[in-house]
């Protein structure tokens, strides 16, 4: 009895000795994000049948296989994103369509998490670039930025942006939006090789 009744006496006056009554509420916080300037520089490597104009503070790492089949990511370290390019030569006019609809396909799967995607056509007939984007919206998409490019004839590139972190894209609206506008100046200066 005289163990429970210490006990309850320390527990007391541990409870009381560690109430603080100065309590001060701590303003509300958002995410800030600091970012660069734009500038660009061109991507040109004799491994890929297209050159383009990327972010300066991205790195670009192209990787390839026996099948011709190219990919090439570019990184944005600082934000913790990739762009994921995907290149198939294309083995005539017909090839493109099953081409759209592999990319459809993949898009596909993002729609469950989606609230809706907005669709926009690109279309540079002097330089044979027609593209077509995909935004997706929604808080939980792991991929909010999709897009294909083509030239009808030869070639056909594929892009998807992700970043390296769970999903909360209402938070990350800034980077993501940052990242977009890259990828779009990205396409605007996509050109193919002869």
């Amino acid at each position: 009895m005289k163990k429970i009744l210490f006990l309850s006496l320390v527990s007391i006056l541990l409870l009381a000795g560690c109430s603080n009554n100065d309590y001060t509420p701590k303003p509300v916080a958002y995410l800030r994000f600091d970012f660069p300037p734009k500038e660009y520089t061109s991507f040109d490597t004799a491994a890929l049948p297209f050159t383009f104009e990327c972010a300066t503070n991205a790195n670009v790492s192209v990787k390839k296989n026996e099948r011709r089949d190219k990919w090439v990511d570019v990184l944005y370290p600082d934000y913790k994103g990739v762009v994921f390019l995907s290149y198939k030569p294309l083995a005539g006019p017909q090839d493109l369509r099953g081409q759209i609809d592999t990319s459809y396909e993949l898009l596909k799967m993002h729609f469950d998490y989606s609230s809706g995607v907005d669709e926009n056509n690109y279309v540079d007939p002097h330089n044979r670039v027609y593209a077509t984007t995909y935004l997706l919206k929604g808080s939980n998409v792991a991929s909010t930025y999709q897009f294909w490019v083509t030239d009808s004839v030869n070639h056909f590139l594929r892009g998807s942006l992700y970043l390296d972190c769970t999903p909360n894209n209402d938070s990350l609206a800034p980077v993501l939006d940052y990242l977009q506008k890259d990828l779009v100046h990205l396409l605007e200066t996509l050109r193919w090789r002869e």
